[in-house]
C-alpha cells in the first residue's frame, strides 16, 4: 500500500476543499447552462417545425388546388361519365395537358370508375391517351382506388408505390363526382425523392423531420423504409406509424395530447419529450388542417449542435490552472513551516526506534512542533525504562503460552480421535452393505452429515424377498445428533420386535413409546431436544405394493412427468404429545421411482438471496431426473444441490433414500 506523507495529505486536503466548493458551483452553473440550452433547443425545434410546415403546406396546397380544379372541370366530368366517347376523351386530355405544365412535377393521373382504365402522363414519356393498365377490384395493389371511391372524403393525399408504373409518388387523389355518384379519381403526383429532398432532409445532425397523417401513418421520413405507402386506402402496420417509433410503445397518450394541442392551435407548435427511435428527443408537432397532416421535428440534443458549448472548455481550463497555482503555493508553505522541522524530529525518532535512547533531539521552537519535540524526549526516557521491564515479562509469558499450547494440542487430538472413532461406529451400524447385497441397482442412498458425525441415518431390514426401508432425522447434528441416533437405533430395534416389519405405522408408534420411556428413565433436561422425524416403507415385491408411514417425513414418487407426495403425520417421534400413525398402501409401478428425504436437503440455503432449496425446486429436480438409472441420480442430485448452495455452508445433515423395482 502506498504511503501518504504529510505533504501529500495536505495537498489532498486542499484538493478536496476545492472540489467541495466546486461541486455546488458546478451544479448551479450547469443548471444555468442547461436552462439556456433547453430554451434555445425549444426555440430551435419550434422554428424549424413551423418552417417545415410552411415549406410543405404551400406547394401541396397549390398542387391540391390545381388537382381540384381539374377534377371539378365539366370536361373531366363529361368524359368520366362516358369514358368510351373518343371526342370527350380527347377534350379531357387537351385540358389535362394544360394543367400538367402547371403541376410541379408535370405529372397527373386519372382513373375511370366505369371502365377501370388508369391513365398517367409525365415528362419521362410522350403524352399518351391510352390507359397504362386496367384496375382490378380483386387486386390488392388497386385497393386504394376502390377504397377512395367508397369514402365520403372529397380527397386524400397518399404516398404509394405504383408497381406497374414503377414509380413511388405523393398522389393527390381527388374524387370526381356526378352529384353523389363517384365517376373516377384524378389529380397530380409528386416525386417522393423530390418531396423528401425539399421538405424533410434537413442535413442537420441529430434533427429528424417527418410528416404523418391523423391515424399516425408516416407520409414522409428521411428513412424511406418507415413510410406508410398507400396509407390513404389500406390499413397500416404499427411500425409504419409515429407510434411505432416510440420506445416499447410508451408515451402514446402524451403524444396524442400534444397532437390535440397542435390541432387546437395550428399556428403554433406543441412541445414534448419522448423516447423516439431508442433516443430521448425533444419533439415539436405542428398541424396542417388543410391536409389533415402533422409535421413533427425530433431533436436529439446529445447529437444536435443547437448552441456552441466550446466556451465551457475554456472555463474548465481556467479553473484547473487556478487550482494548480493554489496547490503549488500551499505545498511550498507546508514544506517550509511544517515538513522540515518534522523531518528532523523524524530522524531522531528513528534513532530511538533503533535502540539509541541517548540521541540528541532537535531544539524546538515555541510552536506545537517544539512542544512535540520536548514531549518526545520525555517519552524516550520512559520507553527506555519500560523496555527493560517488558523484556523480562515477555520471557515469562512466552514460556507459559508455550506450555498452554502444548496442553491444548493434546486435548484437541483426544477430541478429534474420539469424534473419528464415533464416526467409524456410526458408519458401522448403517446398513449400506446389506442394502447393496439385497437391493443392488434398485436403490441408492445419499448420506451427507454436516459434521464428521450427524443426526441422520437410514434403516434396512430384509424379509426374504421383501424388505423394510427407512430414513430417520434426529434432533441436532454433530456429536449430540450422533448420540441421538444411537438412542433411536435402539428404539427401532425394540419397535420392530414388537410390531414386525410389515407394519410401518406400528413400528413408529412403538418407537415413539420406547423413545419416551428412554428419555424419562435418563431424566434428560427439558431444554434438550430429543424428538426425531422418520419415514418407513415396507416393500412387498411379490404383491408389487408398498406400505408407507411417516412422522413428518413424506414419501415422494415420480415417473419423470409428475411428482406425487404421500404425506406423513405432522407429529415427530418423542414430541410433547403422542401422535397417531397410519399406513398408506401404494401400487408399485415399474415406471415410478420413490424417494425419502430429510429436511436438511429442503432447508439448505443458497441462491442469490439465501433462501432454502424448497419444495418447488425439489419437485422439479425429481421430475427432471426420475427416468435416469438410480446409479446416475445420486451424482445428479449432488450437482443440483451444490450449484444452488454455492459458497454457503451446509446447514444440516442430509439423507436421501430412493428405490425402484422394474
Amino acid at each position: 500500500m502506498a504511503r501518504w506523507g504529510l505533504r501529500a495529505k495536505s495537498l489532498m486536503a486542499l484538493v478536496i476543499a476545492c472540489l467541495i466548493a466546486l461541486i455546488p458551483a458546478s451544479f448551479l452553473g450547469w443548471r444555468v447552462v442547461d436552462g439556456v440550452r433547453q430554451h434555445f433547443s425549444e426555440a430551435y425545434v419550434t422554428n424549424i417545425t413551423q418552417l417545415n410546415r410552411e415549406r410543405i403546406l404551400s406547394p401541396l396546397l397549390r398542387e391540391l388546388a390545381l388537382s381540384k380544379r381539374l377534377a371539378n372541370s365539366t370536361v373531366t366530368t363529361d368524359w368520366l361519365y362516358d369514358p368510351y366517347d373518343p371526342e370527350k376523351k380527347a377534350a379531357f386530355f387537351r385540358e389535362a395537358e394544360g394543367y400538367r405544365s402547371d403541376f410541379s412535377d408535370h405529372a397527373y393521373f386519372v382513373a375511370a370508375a366505369l371502365s377501370g382504365d388508369y391513365f398517367f402522363n409525365d415528362d419521362t414519356k410522350p403524352v399518351s391517351v391510352e390507359p397504362r393498365y386496367r384496375l382490378n377490384p380483386v387486386d390488392k395493389g388497386d385497393a386504394w382506388f376502390y377504397e377512395t371511391l367508397r369514402s365520403d372524403a372529397p380527397y386524400n393525399i397518399n404516398v404509394n408505390t405504383d408497381v406497374r408504373l414503377k414509380v413511388t409518388q405523393v398522389w393527390m387523389n381527388i374524387v370526381v363526382r356526378d352529384g353523389v355518384t363517384p365517376l373516377g379519381i384524378t389529380g397530380a403526383s409528386l416525386s417522393l425523392n423530390r418531396f423528401l429532398n425539399d421538405f424533410v432532409r434537413s442535413g442537420t445532425t441529430g434533427v429528424t423531420p417527418m410528416v404523418f397523417d391523423a391515424s399516425g401513418a408516416i407520409q414522409a421520413h428521411p428513412n424511406p423504409a418507415l413510410i406508410a405507402y398507400n396509407s390513404g386506402a389500406t390499413a397500416v402496420a404499427n411500425d409504419k406509424t409515429i407510434y411505432g417509433l416510440l420506445k416499447d410503445g410508451q408515451g402514446r397518450e402524451a403524444l396524442d395530447r400534444i397532437m390535440a394541442q397542435a390541432r387546437e392551435t395550428p399556428e403554433e407548435a406543441a412541445l414534448g419529450w419522448f423516447d423516439l427511435q431508442n433516443r430521448r428527443q425533444l419533439v415539436a408537432v405542428s398541424y396542417m388542417p388543410e391536409l389533415k397532416w402533422y409535421v413533427l421535428t425530433a431533436v436529439d440534443l446529445s447529437a444536435a449542435k443547437v448552441i456552441d458549448m466550446r466556451w465551457l472548455w475554456f472555463a474548465g481550463v481556467g479553473v484547473i490552472l487556478l487550482i494548480a497555482v493554489l496547490l503549488l503555493a500551499f505545498g511550498l508553505a507546508v514544506e517550509r513551516l511544517v515538513l522540515r522541522p518534522l523531518g528532523r524530529l523524524q530522524s531522531s525518532a528513528r534513532a530511538i526506534a533503533a535502540g539509541q535512547y541517548d540521541v540528541a533531539l532537535p531544539e524546538g521552537g515555541l510552536d506545537e512542533i517544539g512542544d512535540l519535540s520536548r514531549a518526545f524526549g520525555v517519552m524516550a526516557d520512559k520507553v527506555r525504562t519500560h523496555t527493560t521491564e517488558l523484556e523480562s515479562r515477555v520471557q515469562e509469558r512466552t514460556l507459559a503460552l508455550t506450555q498452554a499450547n502444548q496442553e491444548m494440542a493434546v486435548a484437541h487430538k483426544k477430541i478429534g480421535d474420539s469424534i473419528d472413532y464415533a464416526s467409524l461406529i456410526q458408519k458401522a451400524f448403517l446398513p449400506a452393505r446389506q442394502m447393496t447385497q439385497s437391493l443392488g441397482e434398485h436403490h441408492f442412498v445419499l448420506w451427507q452429515p454436516r459434521d464428521v458425525v450427524g443426526g441422520d441415518f437410514y434403516v434396512f431390514r430384509a424379509d426374504e424377498e421383501n424388505c423394510l426401508l427407512g430414513v430417520v432425522d434426529c434432533a441436532g447434528h454433530g456429536v449430540p445428533g450422533a448420540l441421538m441416533t444411537m438412542l433411536s437405533r435402539a428404539a427401532i430395534d425394540v419397535a420392530i420386535g414388537q410390531a414386525g416389519l410389515r407394519d410401518p405405522a406400528g413400528i413408529l408408534l412403538n418407537m415413539d413409546l420406547a423413545l419416551r420411556s428412554m428419555v424419562e428413565d435418563a431424566q434428560l433436561p427439558r431444554t434438550l431436544a430429543t424428538s426425531m422425524d422418520a419415514g418407513l416403507v415396507y416393500v412387498d415385491r411379490a404383491a408389487r405394493r408398498i406400505r408407507f408411514s411417516g412422522a413428518k417425513l413424506s414419501l415422494f414418487a415420480s415417473d419423470g412427468v409428475q411428482v406425487v407426495e404421500y404425506p406423513a403425520t405432522r407429529r415427530a417421534l418423542g414430541s410433547k404429545r403422542p401422535g397417531d400413525f397410519i399406513n398408506t398402501d401404494i401400487d408399485m409401478s415399474p415406471e415410478w421411482t420413490f424417494y425419502l428425504v430429510t429436511d436438511g436437503f429442503l432447508d439448505q440455503a443458497g441462491g442469490e438471496k439465501g433462501y432454502g432449496f424448497g419444495m418447488t425446486r425439489f419437485r422439479d429436480m425429481l421430475r427432471q431426473h426420475a427416468k435416469l438409472p438410480l446409479s446416475e441420480q445420486t451424482p445428479a442430485f449432488v450437482r443440483v444441490l451444490a450449484a444452488y448452495q454455492g459458497d454457503r455452508p451446509q446447514r444440516d445433515d442430509i439423507t436421501m433414500l430412493s428405490f425402484r423395482f422394474e
